[in-house]
């Protein structure tokens, strides 16, 4: 009989495994070291591309920002000059107003029958004195002030007899009212 020594064959064969296991083992190794370097390089690339874009994105803030600043500074300067137009146009309407009351006391007399003695405006309330010939123009006077929707509050403080003048009894009067809301007033 032939007698076959396997023991060789089979510490050949186990050397044989276990080189098959540490090339399977390296090649594993390097294969993982390469999957992680390229996962490594996407990643790199993706946060350098996402820096990039923080830095556009800071940078535009910035221009942004800048003309908000600006805008802010127009608007600013928009709401004083609104203001001061609205100064402006409130002293044109107060610089007409004395002259348009003297003129509306005066277009209201009754000709040759009463006579203003004083006129005088204070924020609005007016107060008006005069003489007449009698009691019903004076009313009349009133009535007309008040026909004319630019004063309201007409109130007659005083009436006096007043003899100043030879021969005749004149009447003294002293009228109070306020100007209407520039909203009411016809135009």
């Amino acid at each position: 009989m032939i007698r076959i020594n396997l023991l060789p064959f089979r510490a050949a064969r186990k050397k044989e495994n276990i080189r098959r296991q540490v090339s399977i083992f390296l090649l594993s190794l390097v294969l993982v070291v390469i999957v992680a370097s390229w996962f490594n390089y996407l990643l790199s690339d993706k946060i350098k591309s996402l820096d990039n874009q923080i830095k556009e994105t800071k940078a535009q803030v910035e221009k942004y920002n800048k003309i908000n600043k600006e805008i802010a500074d127009i608007k600013k300067k928009l709401d004083i000059l609104k203001r001061k137009i609205e100064v402006i146009k409130s002293l044109d309407l107060t610089r007409k107003a004395p002259v348009e009351l003297l003129d509306d006391m005066s277009r209201l007399l009754i000709e040759k029958r009463m006579w203003l003695t004083g006129l005088e405006e204070k924020s609005g309330n007016v107060k008006v004195v005069g003489i007449a010939l009698d009691n019903p123009t004076i009313a009349e006077y009133m009535t007309r002030i008040e026909a004319s929707l630019k004063y309201v509050d007409i109130k007659l403080l005083t009436i006096n007899q007043d003899t100043s003048v030879k021969g005749l009894q004149l009447k003294r009067f002293d009228i109070r009212f306020r100007k209407a809301p520039l909203k009411d007033q016809p135009k």
